[in-house]
């Protein structure tokens, strides 16, 4: 058996210590609230653009030629937005109506930035903020990152941590 130096013993925990550091945790959300949610049964949410993402891998074969594939993951902001208020019992309107503007909450999605975290790795911030339809008067707003695989997956699980938040769950 042979004897491991002390070097590299000492240059594999550097490296260790170097990737753990390197790769830091997602910021903790944040939630400023300056009205209650109760009272509100409707939600208008502002339209957002389709996000897609493509990740691909590539192996060389011994032959000279190579094979691939490719995974697409797309995300619809608002779709994943609804999703978290009609779970809670709320009605999407596709559609503002002053009728009902009393009762309703305006929603207005937004990506906020990128953190560089290490070794290439980076989240997204995304910013939620609710309105009254009445009053235009910011209800609230809720803020996360997310980091996945891909970018898609950063902003479906920064929303994810955003609207939980906002609802304290």
């Amino acid at each position: 058996m042979k004897t491991i130096h002390k070097s590299t013993i000492s240059l594999v925990s550097l490296l260790i210590v170097l990737v753990i550091s390197s790769c830091s945790p997602l910021l903790a959300p944040t939630v400023t609230r300056n009205k209650a949610i109760v009272g509100y049964k409707y939600v208008y949410i502002t339209p957002t653009v389709e996000k897609t993402s493509v990740t691909g891998t590539v192996i060389p074969l011994a032959t000279g030629g190579c094979i691939g594939a490719t995974i697409s993951h797309s995300i619809n902001p608002t779709d994943l937005i609804s999703g978290h208020f009609l779970k809670r019992g709320y009605t999407c309107l596709p559609e503002l109506k002053p009728e009902l503007a009393k009762e309703t909450i305006i929603v207005n999605y937004g990506e906020t930035g990128r953190r560089n975290t290490g070794w290439g790795s980076y989240t997204i911030e995304v910013t939620v903020q609710l309105l009254s339809a009445e009053s235009s008067e910011v209800i609230c707003v809720g803020t996360a990152e997310g980091r996945g695989e891909t970018e898609a997956d950063d902003v479906r699980i920064a929303i994810n941590r955003c609207m939980d938040t906002i609802f304290g769950t």
